[in-house]
């Protein structure tokens, strides 16, 4: 009975985790306008500071220790610890350099579209809560 109760409390617990309705609207209904905003934001760093920011995936080995249980004669259980190497990948961040010109220009054009795009955001805010009064 316990396990059936907390079945049907798992979904409920998941969907309150992801805001309120109030706030997935908001987040539905201005996507494109928080998208293009940090766009922006990037492309004003990369022109501030003269490079533009890359990560690609290098794989790699590191050491690592391996655990295994020793028994000794009288069946006494023990850790132990072996080396092993490991495959990894790391994340690594490289610097790429621009065009001044291009990027002002992908500046220009973002900003434009991201202040064509407040208007609708503004009003779907409103609209959202209004819908769902908090």
């Amino acid at each position: 009975m316990t396990r059936n109760i907390t079945l049907a409390l798992i979904p409920v617990l998941i969907l309150t985790a992801c805001g309120t309705p109030q706030e997935q609207c908001i987040r539905r209904n201005t996507g494109e306008y928080r998208t293009v905003s940090s766009l922006l934001a990037e492309v004003e760093g990369n022109i501030a500071r003269g490079y533009a920011w890359e990560e690609r995936n290098v794989p790699g080995t590191e050491w690592d220790s391996c655990p295994y249980v020793i028994r000794d004669k009288n069946g006494n259980r023990a850790m132990g610890y072996r080396p092993r190497l490991r495959n990894v990948i790391e994340t690594e961040r490289f610097r790429v350099p621009i065009d001044p010109a291009a990027e002002t220009r992908k500046r220009d054009n973002l900003a434009a579209r991201k202040a064509s795009l407040a208007k609708s955001a503004q009003s779907a805010v409103s609209a959202c809560k209004s819908a769902y009064p908090e």
